[in-house]
Order: structure tokens, then C-alpha cells, then sequence
């Protein structure tokens, strides 16, 4: 039986996964993270063993936090100290004598997306607003790459925007106007004092005119023809604030069209679903 397996390396959690050639998830598996890279790899070894159940695995995809070198695998993920220019392709394809490939987490959550909900659309924009934020471009299935590879932060644009505590806007890239320095996960707790979960309902509606400032942005510059929005911040605010957001952009757009926006159907698996997606079907140059 032919099978894949997908990765998704958090900061905080790995969580693993096989699928058959259907996309089909087989077995699956979570575990904490910890402050060893060689406890790590360890960890992220003995799950392959046991999603994979002695099964020959036809490729291996993984999800992690960036910045990295996708094509040759070495990831040296920001917010894991221990993980320092780690050739992860090439100890994944020597344990396990099959390919591998390695995107940052929004690229790879961008592609399980577009792939798991069938689209067919030319210009498709993923969005995930969790403990940080972050997005990814794909044209015609493939992901839309910068300057030398790099991966664009659409999470640092800078907006016009609302905070009834401004003194608490800072984003931990250093600047004090980026988008994510106001509505990710860890700027909410920085901004309100407590969880996305616990916001009052004007709260919620700046968050959502933030972010639809931020969209008014994504949208005068790709003019894409979707908007998919995932993560834990997005998934609290559930339906009402993906209105609300998609009614600023709408509001602030005058030279292009509006492009339709949605919450995201996957959950919290989105990463790993493009992690199975990537181990069969690669990643395009």
C-alpha cells in the first residue's frame, strides 16, 4: 500500500500523519515539543515509525516555521531556539530512503487549503492569524514565491489603524505598526490583557477593522480572486468576524474588486493536510 506522511513542526507541538494516495489520513499522532533538537528528531522519528505502521512511505512533507532554504531543506525555525540550520531533507531522506520536502508553515497550510477544498481559482490568498500571522500566495496551485525565494510576511504591512491602547502596539518583529503587532494572538494579549477568546464585542471590532485594512492591502496589490482565513484567533472569532472584516475591505476598495472572503473549513489541521498534500505532489521550483 502506498502511503505519505506529513509533518507538522510547531513551536510548541509536532503532530504527524499518514495518508493514502487518495489523501485519505490513515493514523495519526501528537506530541509537546522540547528544548533539544536531538530529543526532537528523536520525537519526530519515532512518529513516522508509528503513523507509518511498517508501511513503505512513498514521500514525507513537512510544515515548519521559517526562515529556511525549501529547496535545499535546512530549517532554522525562528521561535525553536535549538533548531539552528538543521538539514532536515537530508536526515529525513537518509532514515527513510524516500523524498522530502520542507516549506515555511504558511505555504504548506496555503497549499493543504487549495487542495483539500477542490479550487479551482487563478489567484488564491491563505491567511492564518494564531500566536502570530502569516499568509501565502498560490497562482494556479503553486506557490507564489519573492526575490531570491524569499517567503513575503504579509503579517508586517503597515495599516491605518484602530486600538483604544496604542501604547501597547509593538510587533515582535521590532516595528510598532505591523499588522500582526495588532491582531495576532500574542499582540490580543499584549493590546487587551487576556485571550482572543475573552474579547469584549468592541474589541472584536477592531480587531476585524484591522484586519480588513490589512485585506483592503492584500487586495489593491494581488487582486486575487479568494481570501481563506485559518488559525486559532480566526476560528474564535468565528463567522461574525470574517463579515465584519470582509465589509472594511470592501469599504476601503475602490479600484478593484472585492474578492469574496472565508473562514477557513480545516481547523487546526490545515498545516498538516499541505504537509500530506506537498509529500506527494512535491513543491514547484
Amino acid at each position: 500500500m502506498e502511503i505519505y506522511v506529513g509533518l507538522d513542526i510547531g513551536g510548541t507541538k509536532f503532530m504527524a500523519a499518514s495518508a493514502n494516495k487518495e489523501g485519505k489520513i490513515l493514523h495519526r499522532v501528537r506530541a509537546d515539543t522540547s528544548t533539544s533538537l536531538e530529543k526532537d528528531l528523536a520525537q519526530l522519528q519515532t512518529m513516522i515509525t508509528e503513523v507509518s505502521r511498517g508501511k513503505t512511505i512513498s514521500g514525507i512533507g513537512a510544515a515548519i516555521g521559517g526562515p529556511l532554504d525549501w529547496k535545499m531543506g535546512i530549517v532554522s525555525p525562528l521561535h525553536q531556539p535549538a533548531w539552528r540550520n538543521v538539514p532536515l531533507k537530508e536526515i529525513m531522506e537518509t532514515k527513510w530512503n524516500c523524498p522530502f520536502f520542507v516549506d515555511v508553515d504558511t505555504n504548506v497550510a496555503a497549499l493543504g487549503e487549495y487542495s483539500r477544498s477542490n479550487l479551482n481559482v487563478h489567484k488564491f490568498v491563505y491567511l492564518t492569524l494564531s500566536t502570530g500571522m502569516g499568509g501565502a500566495l498560490i497562482i494556479d496551485g503553486k506557490v507564489d514565491r519573492g526575490l531570491k525565494g524569499a517567503h513575503p510576511e504579509i503579517g508586517h504591512q503597515s495599516i491605518p489603524y484602530r486600538c483604544q491602547y496604542p501604547q501597547r502596539v509593538y510587533c515582535e518583529c521590532g516595528l510598532s505598526d505591523c499588522l500582526e503587532g495588532l491582531i495576532s494572538g500574542n499582540a490580543i494579549r499584549r493590546i487587551y490583557q487576556k485571550p482572543a477568546e475573552q474579547l469584549l464585542p468592541d474589541e472584536w471590532e477592531e480587531v476585524a477593522y484591522n484586519l480588513g485594512q490589512g485585506l483592503r492591502n492584500i487586495a489593491t496589490l494581488y487582486a486575487p480572486d479568494l481570501i481563506h482565513i485559518g488559525g486559532g484567533v480566526a476560528i474564535g472569532g468565528g463567522e461574525k468576524l470574517i463579515q465584519k472584516t470582509a465589509l472594511v475591505m470592501q469599504d476601503h476598495l475602490r479600484l478593484v474588486p472585492p474578492p469574496q472572503v472565508r473562514l477557513s473549513t480545516l481547523g487546526y489541521d490545515t498545516a498538516l493536510i499541505g504537509a500530506l498534500t506537498i509529500a506527494k505532489e512535491g513543491l514547484s521550483q
